[in-house]
């Protein structure tokens, strides 16, 4: 099994703490949504797993080893973060087929990705024309590139049409199902409700839950309920009666 183990994680950025001591195993055959709200420690925690980042303290590992570690890591895990991470004056296909060739990943895997996320029509457009969804695309294709079995996906949906976020929806369950190990990153409570299994929740910086879907909303009318119960002290605004205060 690939876990993703993350133990006593810690990240400080002078006096401000963006993650406390956070402990957590993200297992494989199941989606689970890394929830919070904006500054809980989500994007830290992704990027110190990439090895974009270092902790103060702590240990983040993809497959018990350091991302780092990995020769050629789009074999073993994909991840996307910044839909903008393409050079905008290259082709959707030469961007993917860049990555390839430095992965040692056979170039007909280019065309599959590019097919299963909807982007072949527009393969040898480049990416200065397209779309925010368009690169959120390009992007899931590129973190699909390796077939890895672990994913990482920061807001994934975001800038997807309808049809788009059905895509992806059944894509990631799909994907769990195999037995990979799906982790994402999301602040639609809709979507997480029907796309998760599992759920992790912080809230500056500190685990607030790490339990299955149901488990979690519990009595509560809807996901989005038990969320807003649970994070209304870690967040940077607060929800009354659908007011900002």
């Amino acid at each position: 099994m690939t876990l993703i183990e993350i133990r006593e994680l810690t990240k400080r950025y002078g006096p401000v703490c963006a993650l406390d001591g956070l402990t957590v195993t993200v297992r494989p055959g199941r989606v689970t949504g890394f929830l919070g709200p904006n500054g809980a420690g989500k994007s830290t925690t992704m990027r110190m797993l990439l090895g974009l980042d270092r902790p103060t303290s702590g240990t983040a590992l993809v497959g018990g080893r350091p991302y780092a570690s990995y020769d050629e890591p789009l074999r073993h895990v994909g991840a996307l973060l910044d839909a903008s991470a393409a050079h905008p004056g290259r082709t959707a296909r030469d961007h993917l087929l860049t990555l390839a060739l430095t992965h040692r990943i056979p170039a007909r895997r280019v065309d599959e990705v590019l097919e299963e996320t909807g982007l072949a029509s527009a393969a040898r457009r480049r990416v200065r024309a397209f779309s925010l969804g368009m690169r959120q695309r390009l992007g899931l294709a590129a973190a699909l590139l390796g077939d890895p079995s672990v994913l990482l996906l920061d807001e994934p949906a975001n800038g997807l049409d309808p049809e788009g976020i059905v895509q992806l929806r059944r894509l990631t369950r799909r994907l769990a199902q195999e037995g990979r190990t799906v982790l994402i990153s999301s602040h639609l409570m809709s979507e997480m409700a029907q796309t998760a299994d599992h759920l992790v929740v912080l809230g500056r910086g500190r685990l607030l839950a790490d339990a299955p879907l149901d488990e979690f909303v519990g009595e509560s009318a809807s996901l989005e309920e038990a969320y807003f119960a649970l994070t209304a002290g870690s967040a940077e605004f607060t929800h009354q009666e659908g007011t900002l205060s």
